[in-house]
């Protein structure tokens, strides 16, 4: 149970850290914004390049922190029967709900993208716009990553029911517990 632990504390430190740099793309999403919008509107012109990079930006940022969303429990859930539910009862659902919808989703976009990314790796794909930034085929590589970080958080989560079911909840880290049931 111990090795089980350390596994999940590893994966959930890997998506906390993609979590947290990811998450300050945010910032140069806003500030590329607005300088698209200064340029056009103050001096009427405009870098395609940069037009293409915010939306790139928001693609990259949101497909890379969704292993650190599903860790924070920031995704949306159906929280009907989930948020009343005991702890235990939690745990059980997380467990079905991995390994029926979680991970073969994760199995099928890694499936049916692999190809498309490696494609547009091997073309070196830029945008579609003529003058518009090269590149797009490093944000079509986060297609993958995102298929990665939401399986290996998946695993995590199969972890973390495991040991409530198996009464060792204290291998489980504070933030990362199950949050009792509203009264």
């Amino acid at each position: 149970m111990n090795g089980l632990s350390a596994i999940m504390r590893a994966i959930n430190g890997v998506n906390r850290l993609i979590g947290n740099v990811f998450s300050w793309l945010a910032l140069a999403i806003v500030l590329v914004c607005f300088w698209v919008v200064v340029e056009r509107y103050l001096f009427s012109t405009t870098r395609l390049w940069m037009q293409d990079l915010y939306p790139w930006l928001n693609g990259v940022m949101f497909t890379a922190v969704a292993g650190y969303a599903l860790y924070t429990n920031d995704h949306v859930r159906v929280d009907i029967f989930y948020r009343p539910a005991s702890k235990l009862r939690k745990a059980w659902l997380d467990l079905i709900g991995v390994i029926l919808f979680l991970l073969p989703f994760a199995w099928v976009v890694w499936t049916y993208c692999f190809v498309f990314v490696a494609r547009s790796w091997r073309l070196q794909e830029g945008s579609a716009n003529p003058g518009g930034a090269s590149g797009l085929f490093l944000v079509k590589g986060f297609i993958l990553v995102f298929a990665v970080t939401l399986a290996l958080q998946g695993v995590s989560m199969l972890i973390r029911s495991i040991l409530v079911i198996r009464g060792r909840e204290d291998l489980v880290p504070e933030p990362y517990r199950y949050e009792a049931a509203p009264e």
